[in-house]
């Protein structure tokens, strides 16, 4: 008798898996939050989980110095991903992620969040324009609208709920830390290249999942920076309330109130002034500022929420 046909079970045992650590190493150079890079920019830095690695930190930060030469300082587990059919490999990849934060002069190792996320950066630059809105209207709005529309009834309406929700529709605010429930949505209906599409939206691709992944790093960032002051190791130390406030409007994509901004910052006592003063803004001299000692220490101090730009 000829033996039976397995059982779905029997055949996702024999299923082969391999797990993926993969890296954001996120700095602010400028005025520009950016991300490490391998290759041409299109890959985070990444490798296979081995035996020879006594832990999965460890595995990570030996694939990172040896593809990039940067040594990882603080970093957190960030995100698995384990989901099929989302990139084109013979075998399922389980992909380990973690979020870390550093400083750099920048270089061509490190690609600008916003060439990969265009939509996603709000403010105002000096010409008065907003690209990253001129993008969401021109060429995202007129894709998730279409979307909308090809469905009826209650599909439709939750379409137009989610679609409001996420890229600030029918009177709701722009909310920086969905920037992976945008992507999700892009990916869904077609509109960016992981997905196998051709008419798409602006953006740097990535290879395999690595945008995704990139995507949930820059939501885990920015929700944090709405409760807790976790930009230590993106400002030098010592530093200016101002230069405090441009790094965290960078990550989040849009501008802080100053006042409220300065205000809830020395308020929460989350600084201290050195005694020293910089000029490098070319006005006024502007104090300077260290995080305090205690919040270095505890991490988990409750941070700030972003005061919205009047």
């Amino acid at each position: 008798m000829d033996d039976p046909a397995p059982t779905p079970m029997s055949a996702q045992a024999s299923e082969q898996v391999s797990t993926e650590l993969v890296a954001v190493l996120t700095a602010v150079v400028g005025d520009t939050p950016v991300v490490l890079t391998t290759g041409t920019g299109s890959q985070l830095p990444s490798g296979p989980l081995r035996s020879d690695h006594r832990s999965m930190q460890a595995g990570l930060r030996a694939w990172v110095e040896q593809q990039t030469g940067h040594r990882l300082g603080y970093v957190e587990q960030l995100y698995t991903f384990a989901d099929q059919g989302r990139e084109a490999r013979p075998t399922r990849t389980i992909s380990v992620s973690y979020l870390g934060l550093t400083r750099t002069e920048g270089g061509p190792a490190w690609q600008d969040w916003y060439a990969c996320f265009p939509w996603e950066d709000q403010r105002t630059v000096r010409d008065g324009n907003t690209p990253g809105r001129q993008v969401l209207q021109q060429d995202v709005l007129p894709r998730v609208q279409a979307w909308v529309a090809a469905a009826d009834g209650e599909q439709r309406r939750q379409r137009a709920r989610r679609a409001a929700v996420c890229f600030a529709l029918d009177g709701l605010p722009w909310a920086p830390e969905l920037a992976l429930q945008r992507y999700e949505l892009l990916y869904e209906i077609g509109a960016l290249p992981e997905s196998g599409a051709s008419d798409v939206v602006p953006g740097v691709a990535m290879t395999g999942d690595h945008r995704r992944i990139l995507a949930t790093g820059l939501s885990r960032l920015r929700a944090k920076i709405q409760y807790r002051p976790v930009v230590f190791e993106l400002v030098p130390d010592p530093f200016t309330l101002g230069r405090l406030q441009a790094v965290v409007e960078a990550l989040a994509g849009q501008p802080v109130h100053k006042q409220n901004f300065r205000r809830l910052v020395t308020g929460q006592d989350l600084v201290e002034e050195t005694g020293e003063t910089s000029t490098e803004t070319g006005g006024r001299p502007a104090r300077l500022y260290r995080f305090r000692r205690s919040v270095l220490d505890e991490r988990q101090v409750a941070g700030t929420k972003l005061p919205s730009a009047r």
